[in-house]
């Protein structure tokens, strides 16, 4: 693994697919508001303990393809014309919060893929700016560069996809948000066999089946089930990097807890 800046170049970028977290918390960040607990009182005054909306970006030869919005300083990372286009997993305001500002100026006209929810989410489909609004089917895959790509279904509160990336033989599926999966998109993954999966993870170990979001137990039973080369977490809450303070080196060596601003390249 390591770090890059959006506007740099990877080396050897013709060989490489990479894919950096620019945001891993679920809908309160790290840290909460108001909150007390160590983690929270420890990222007010340690930044990169810190964790911003769900938002990723991936790269690889020439494209880079942003993964949600819920950073909302993207018109200071993406200058005009640097994004081949947008992917929303869903329309919860955490996932798109920085389209609003981005949206704003520039001629550069950027495709941005999206589940077919008609509510949307504020003024973004009357006021689209620079966003071309593109609807998307579950499991019809299309192109992006010479990265194929499969929308599949999860399982959350507002219509919600994941999506599967295929480049240069490497496979990653990046599901959130999602409390388990549904049995087709199940059955599509355990065809696709990727190799690696980034998923939501917003709780420690729960008594009872969680809502919209995954915990460590099923996390655990999912990545037992498809057995990922790799398991990258993101969409944490505070309350799990507490139970990671004293528990995260007891995961399997295929999970990783991802943080802010890390990059992995495959």
């Amino acid at each position: 693994m390591s770090s890059t800046e959006e506007n740099e170049s990877i080396a050897n970028v013709d060989a490489c697919f990479s894919i950096k977290f620019l945001g891993t918390g679920n809908a309160p960040g790290v840290p909460v508001r108001g909150c007390s607990c160590d983690v929270c009182i420890k990222a007010k005054v340690n930044k990169d303990l810190r964790r911003e909306s769900c938002c990723a970006v991936i790269e690889f030869a020439e494209h880079r393809i942003l993964l949600d919005a819920g950073v909302f300083d993207l018109k200071y990372r993406f200058s005009e014309n640097s994004l081949s286009a947008i992917l929303l997993t869903h329309f919860h305001p955490d996932h798109v919060q920085g389209l609003f500002p981005f949206r704003w100026g520039g001629n550069d006209r950027i495709d941005t893929y999206a589940p077919n929810d008609k509510e949307g989410c504020g003024d973004l489909y009357k006021n689209p700016g620079v966003l071309n609004f593109l609807t998307l089917t579950a499991f019809a895959h299309f192109y992006i560069g010479e990265v194929l790509i499969t929308p599949v279904p999860l399982a959350h509160s507002k219509i919600t996809l994941g999506f599967c990336f295929e480049h240069l033989n490497v496979k990653i599926a990046y599901l959130t948000d999602t409390v388990g999966l549904p049995k087709k998109t199940e059955a599509f993954l355990r065809y696709w066999e990727p190799d690696v999966m980034v998923i939501d993870c917003a709780f420690p170990p729960q008594k009872t089946r969680p809502r919209n979001h995954n915990d460590i137990n099923m996390v655990l039973t999912t990545y037992e089930e498809f057995k990922p080369k790799k398991m990258l977490l993101t969409h944490i809450g505070h309350q799990l990097d507490l139970w990671l303070n004293a528990h995260e080196q007891e995961l399997p060596d295929g999970i990783s807890v991802v943080r802010d601003n890390e990059t992995y390249i495959f």
